[in-house]
Order: structure tokens, then sequence, then C-alpha cells
């Protein structure tokens, strides 16, 4: 009866943390994705080319908030659970200044560099001003989505996930909204865009912000001397965030090289419709996984193993579940949804886009199983796994898989790289976890495997 209402409380708290956070990364999700629908819109398939030629940077400055925010809040949270308050405080404050620091870095690039890094990516002189355009406006506001990212991973873990997820979504309907003003009744272009993005963080922070004013919060900003062990573990615990989003946009600059050099600004602008559809689907996965966070790392910092297996097999059947409903969703409406962002009824781009969209998306399971297993290293403060996880997917098996597989079979091995890539490192995933459990079983007779799998 006890172990059963145990597994009541747990279901009860994995379905409020993950419901919540799953909304509100949608939400998030949908910042690029409301630009791509708008730009389709009112500037064509030249629009899309530029928009998905900036896009990659904008990964870059989302993944370095996730990893302060992520590598911070798993911390504080374990911290928290050992009962350790000045520490936790400590963790907080030390984040914060961490990304401050990488915020400005951010902003000079914007300020000083962004004509410079827009050229480097191969925007041709048909897009190149409304690429250095978006760009330009995007690193500029890094310092406010760089914050957002953290704010709402502290808030996530001190108990508030719908605070959390009130926040992301107002964000992102701002974010709707003011497109559509700038761009159609004011007739701003690309700027209008770039700026409605820009804005909404700050509507995210606003509203986080109550959680201050009415001091629910249980972390503060203390004084304290900055610990280059405590850095080093905040950004340990982090890196695999980073990675995850470095990798998104590394991989879209790379895809777009070849894609350029197959199919030209419509094979970009097919492969901008699949990429930030991607960006959607993929934060299903990161909500289940950031949703068991809290949950994982209160739990393991207090020692209660058997909830924190409990919680991971909640959110490898959620991810099953979700997988198939998207997939055949995706498979069913490929043509609708291409269609949806080809207002100028291109025939090569609907062709190009249907066909990605089919065979893109086939990695769906396998990408979600890897970002849930590398969240979870991560929580139970395993960041190596974690990180060897993330650096496979992002960079040492899908680089070389994409000029393998594009020189053998043009497009479509461009859309094969990544249902391929995210197969072989599922395996590698699997095998690590399976490595951990052994060693875990070796010192815990009675240890049981989330997975359904015993220990080799």
């Amino acid at each position: 009866m006890e172990a059963m209402m145990k597994s009541k409380t747990c279901l009860k708290d994995f379905m409020k943390y993950v419901s919540l956070n799953v909304l509100g990364m949608i939400g998030l999700s949908c910042y690029i994705l409301a630009d791509t629908f708008f730009v389709s819109k009112a500037l064509g398939a030249n629009g899309l080319a530029a928009l998905n030629l900036a896009i990659p940077i904008y990964s870059f400055i989302h993944g370095s908030g996730l990893m302060f925010g992520m590598g911070g809040a798993s911390k504080y949270s374990i911290a928290r659970s050992q009962k350790e308050g000045r520490l936790a405080n400590r963790i907080f404050t030390q984040t914060l200044i961490l990304a401050l620091v990488f915020s400005a870095v951010f902003f000079l690039l914007g300020l000083l560099y962004s004509g410079t890094i827009i050229g480097l990516m191969g925007a041709d002189a048909e897009v190149f001003k409304m690429s250095k355009t978006y760009l330009q406006v995007i690193l500029l506001f890094a310092p406010l989505f760089i914050l957002n990212n953290v704010l709402l991973c502290f808030v996530r873990n001190d108990g508030a996930p719908q605070l959390s997820m009130l926040a992301m979504l107002s964000g992102s309907l701002s974010n709707i909204l003011l497109d559509y003003i700038f761009m159609f009744p004011l007739g701003m272009g690309i700027f209008g865009a770039v700026l409605a993005t820009g804005l909404a963080p700050l509507i995210s922070i606003l509203i986080l912000s109550t959680f201050f004013f009415r001091k629910k919060n249980s972390f503060h900003l203390t004084k304290c001397r900055l610990s280059m062990m405590l850095s080093s573990g905040i950004l340990s615990s982090g890196i695999p965030s980073l990675v995850a989003e470095l990798s998104s946009g590394i991989v879209m600059i790379v895809f777009n090289a070849i894609i350029v050099r197959l199919q030209g600004n419509v094979g970009i602008a097919a492969y901008g419709v699949i990429a930030n559809l991607s960006l959607v689907v993929l934060s299903i996965y990161t909500g289940i996984a950031q949703g068991i966070q809290p949950l994982i790392s209160s739990n393991y910092g207090a020692g209660r193993q058997a909830n924190v297996r409990l919680f991971l097999r909640y959110a490898l059947i959620a991810m099953l579940l979700i997988s198939a409903i998207i997939y055949s969703s995706i498979f069913l409406a490929a043509s609708q949804i291409a269609g949806i962002f080809n207002s100028e009824q291109n025939a090569l781009l609907q062709s190009i886009a249907v066909l990605g969209l089919k065979l893109y998306f086939t990695a769906s399971v396998f990408a979600g199983f890897n970002i849930i297993m590398a969240v979870y290293f991560t929580s139970t403060e395993h960041a190596g796994p974690a990180q060897i996880i993330s650096l496979l997917r992002g960079f040492i098996i899908i680089l070389p898989m994409a000029f393998l597989l594009s020189s053998l079979a043009g497009m479509l091995g461009v859309w094969l790289v990544f249902p391929a890539t995210e197969l072989l490192v599922a395996c590698i995933s699997l095998r690590l976890y399976r490595r951990g459990a052994q060693a875990h079983a070796g010192t815990q007779n009675n240890w049981r495997s989330p997975l359904g799998v015993p220990p080799e």
C-alpha cells in the first residue's frame, strides 16, 4: 500500500512538472516558428532563406542560456534537497555572474561583427541584408534570452513550474502578436520579425519577476567569492544542454552549405521549414526532460533512488506515446504542413519539403530517448555520459554522416542523416545506461532498471 501511494504521488508530480514544462517549451520554440510563418508570408522564399541562415546563432544563444540555467539549477536543487541553503544561494549567484559575462560576448559580436559572421555563413547578395539584420538584432538581445533561460530553470526548480510555464507561453504569444503587428500593419519586414522575437524574453522576465516581488523564492543573491570549482561544476552539468543547442545550429550551417550546392536557395527554404518544425518537435522532448530534471535532482540529492527510477520510466513511456503521435501526424499531413510555409506555391519547394518531412522525422523516437537520457545523467551528477551523448549526436557522428550520405544519395541522403545519427546514438546511450546500471547493481543488490532492462 505504501509503495502504491508513493507511485501515485510520483505520477502526480510527474504529470504536473512535465505537462507544464512541455507546454512552456512548445511556446518557447514557437519564437522562431512564428517568424518562419510570417516571414514566409511577407517575404517569400528569399526571406525564409535569410532567416534560416541567421537562426543557428539563435541556437548558440539559447544553448548558452540553457547551459547556465540547467547546470546551475541542477546543482541548486541537489544542494537545496540536502538542506545546504548557503551553498544553494552561492550557486545561484555564481550562475548569474557567468551568464552575464557570456551575454556581454554575444552583445559585442552583434555590435561589431554581425556582417562578417553572416558572410562566413554563406549568405549571397540576394539575402545578405535581411540575414544581417536578423542576426544583429538577435545578438543584441542575447542578454535577455540568456537571463530568461536562467530564471526559468531556477524558478522551476524552486517549486513554481506553473509560473515558469506561464512566462514561457506569455513570451511566445507576445512574439506571435508582435510579429503580425510589426510585419503587416507596420510593414517593418524582417526587422519587425526579429524585434518581436527579441522582445519576447523581456515579457517572460517581467512575469518571472513577480516570483521575487512576492518573496516566494528560496534562492537569493549573496556576497561570495567566485569559485573555480563551483563554476566548473555548473558548466560541466550544463554543457550537454549547450552542446545540444550548439549542435543544432552547427548542423543547420552544414546542411545549408550542402543543400545550397544541391538545390540552391529553394532547397534552403525547404530545409528551413523542416528545421524549424524540428525545433518544436524536439522542444517537446526537451520539455519532458526538463520537467523531470527537478524531480530527479531533488530525489537523487535526498537519496530516494526508487523515485529516480520511477520518474525516468514515466518519461520514457511518455516519450514513446508522443513520438507515435508526432510521426503519424507529420506523415499524414506532410503536404499541408509544407503548404503552410509555401506562400508562393513553389512546386520544387513543396516536393523537397514533403519528402524531407516524411524521412527526417523518423528520427523522433530516437532523438527523444537521447535527450531524456542526457538530462537524466546530468540530473544525477553523471556529467560524463551526458556529454558523450550530446557530443555524439551533435558533432562526432552527424557531421561526417551529413557529408557521406549527401554525397551518396543527394537530397535523399540529407534527409536520412538525422535518423541514422539518432539511431546510432540511441544504441550508445542504452549501452552507457546499462553500464551505469551494472556498476550501481554492484553496490545495491535490489537495483531495478527503469527501462525494464536488467544489468548485463
